[in-house]
């Protein structure tokens, strides 16, 4: 069996599609008409790349070949696939449950499918370890995951009922996905540094601001952003970690009520639904609702009805406002988070 990486999109855009129907697709722009279903190998593969992208570099085209032929032929019913998402800070697992099918009534860039039972849709990244999370950081859009038995390990995982590993830093050299029969070196060795370092800030968070002190971390930002803040104390709360409001004293608007889970687990709808609840009982005008796991589903669905009310930060957001707000937040806290920034080229190939 074999665990391979596939990405929905350099957004995300396509994730709730895969997710939403049990498939992943080849959304490969200029292969929309092309039935791949009477390739038998890579170098039938190669050739019906080279005849649709004429003019490109030869090794782009043999790097392309290689991703196509992993999702044509490569990919096999018991594989597993990961699906890193964007739009929350965890990672979705499904099984390979039937060979590639081409199926052209479908929007053009879901023509080219292969079918999923979907084991679980909401993993926190923060659950896997680092060295993994490497790999899950591999650029390419489609690739077999290889490294440090990923694949055993992730499947021991699920057995546990995904519990959080422990701990380890794993160089990313040593990390990156293995490359496939045809995969170009020069490719393989890319990962994604911008989601490595999120990785890492965020597993310094888990370490130093592990239960309240997230809700303190989360108000230091606030308070980083113009905020004059009140944190409940650690124990019940009643819907209530955070109370936030401009000005001085805090008598400005907006005032906004915050709720804040450090737990593994991916928030459910009534967790929303409290917040709103509470927000009418401390007359906040709008909500924020922190969940480091992430949300479910019939959160998320509810993002539009809600956005004049309510924003949600997962731990990639909480990292997102750290970084924008480091320079201003106190002292003591930036002494538990010591961080220095870097610049790197970007990656200009980075989805292909």
């Amino acid at each position: 069996m074999a665990l391979w990486l596939v990405r929905g999109g350099r957004y995300g855009e396509y994730e709730e599609h895969f997710l939403s129907q049990g498939r992943v697709c080849l959304t490969w722009e200029g292969l929309e008409e092309k039935d791949l279903s009477n390739a038998k190998d890579y170098e039938a593969i190669k050739e019906i790349v080279q005849s649709t992208y004429q003019g490109e570099a030869p090794r782009r085209i043999g790097n392309w070949s290689g991703q196509i032929w992993a999702f044509v032929l490569g990919m096999k019913p018991g594989d597993w696939i990961v699906l890193p998402r964007k739009k929350q800070a965890a990672v979705a697992i499904g099984e390979v449950v039937g060979p590639y099918e081409f199926d052209r009534s479908a929007e053009p860039l879901y023509r080219h499918i292969r079918r999923l039972n979907w084991i679980n849709r909401e993993i926190p990244r923060s659950n896997f370890e680092q060295d993994i999370l490497y790999s899950f950081g591999a650029v390419m859009t489609i690739c077999e995951i290889r490294r440090n038995d990923a694949e055993k390990r992730v499947r021991a995982m699920a057995k546990s009922g995904w519990k959080p590993a422990a701990l380890s830093v794993v160089p990313p050299s040593a990390a990156t996905p293995a490359k496939g029969p045809t995969q170009p070196a020069e490719k393989d060795e890319w990962v994604d540094l911008g989601q490595v370092a999120s990785d890492q800030i965020a597993r310094l968070i888990e370490r130093r601001f592990k239960g309240h002190g997230l809700a303190r971390l989360v108000a230091s930002i606030l308070e980083a952003q113009g905020y004059t803040t009140h944190v409940s104390p650690a124990g019940p709360d009643k819907g209530v970690d955070i109370l936030a409001a401009p000005d001085p004293l805090g008598f400005g608007s907006p005032r906004i009520c915050v709720q804040v889970k450090s737990g593994d687990v991916a928030i459910d709808r009534p967790t929303l639904d409290q917040l709103i609840g509470v927000m009418k009982n401390v007359g906040a005008h709008q909500g924020l609702l922190v969940s480091w796991s992430g949300f479910k589903a019939s959160v998320e669905k509810e993002t539009a009805s809600q956005f004049f009310k309510v924003r949600l930060w997962d731990a990639d957001a909480i990292v997102e406002q750290l970084l924008a707000q480091y320079d201003r937040l106190p002292p003591d806290v930036r002494a538990e988070l010591p961080l220095k920034r870097i610049w790197t080229v970007a990656a200009q190939d980075e989805a292909e």
